[in-house]
């Protein structure tokens, strides 16, 4: 019992200690001013490669940065076109983006031969780069969200989107005061811990973590619902309730 006590107070203070840190993390890291987030009225593009991207990885960054009343603008690279349903993913998209509250207006889908809905194919990373830099530079973004090097599922199209980033970054060519974050790619078995993972998550977040509220998690839920009613699908995408996915600094 002698040696217990000790443990037992030792055990105390670390759990207590871990608590603390781990509120404190929370604070810092879902407070309005995140670090690499500018403030409220900022104009923020998301940049992704295929309609239901916006759905299946940004939904709760976008809840998110519209919570904080960022005007928020969308580009995607392609129509999603793999399976030659690119008209029927074309409207999809316009819906998604109603329901995440990103007008038509601001919503921009390219339909260029250079950048085709397939995995086997690498989109050239300076072409990629030069059709961003146009809507940044025509839209006065001052954020620009995409995926991270590794393109959270792999798939080549939204690798060639994170290195257009970088090559607009390394040459100097984003406007001033342009910010860029990153999705931050994941194991597969944080993908699919939800909730459970945010402890993680709150460690290893770099500059910014989005956790839905009830009301966001709704929203988000019936935004995959709807694409799972309107057309077959070979791969139903679970969406987590809270905490899914982590931004990092690109």
């Amino acid at each position: 019992m002698e040696v217990a006590a000790p443990l037992l107070c030792l055990a105390a203070a670390v759990l207590v200690w871990g608590v603390l840190w781990v509120w404190g993390s929370w604070e810092r890291m879902t407070r309005p001013e995140q670090a690499g987030l500018p403030g409220g009225g900022s104009r923020t593009l998301l940049v992704t490669a295929h309609p239901d991207d916006e759905a299946m990885f940004f939904a709760p960054t976008i809840l998110g940065l519209a919570r904080l009343r960022h005007q928020l603008f969308l580009l995607c690279f392609s129509a999603g076109n793999y399976y030659n349903q690119g008209e029927i993913r074309k409207k999809e998209l316009l819906q998604s983006c109603d329901v995440l509250g990103i007008p038509p207006s601001n919503v921009m889908i390219i339909e260029n031969r250079d950048f085709p809905d397939d995995p086997d194919v690498r989109w050239d990373p300076d072409r990629a780069a030069d059709v961003l830099l146009q809507h940044v530079e025509a839209n006065g973004i001052k954020l620009v969200v995409t995926f991270d090097e590794g393109g959270v599922s792999g798939h080549s199209n939204h690798v060639a989107l994170n290195a257009a980033v970088r090559t607009l970054q390394a040459e100097g060519k984003l406007p001033k005061g342009c910010s860029v974050l990153t999705l931050q790619s994941v194991n597969l078995l944080r993908k699919y811990l939800c909730l459970l993972d945010l402890p993680c998550s709150l460690l290893l977040a770099r500059d910014a973590l989005f956790v839905l509220t009830q009301r966001e998690a709704a929203q988000a839920q019936m935004l995959q619902l709807r694409k799972d009613t309107s057309r077959p699908r070979t791969v139903n995408n679970p969406m987590c309730p809270l905490g899914f996915p982590v931004p990092g600094a690109g």
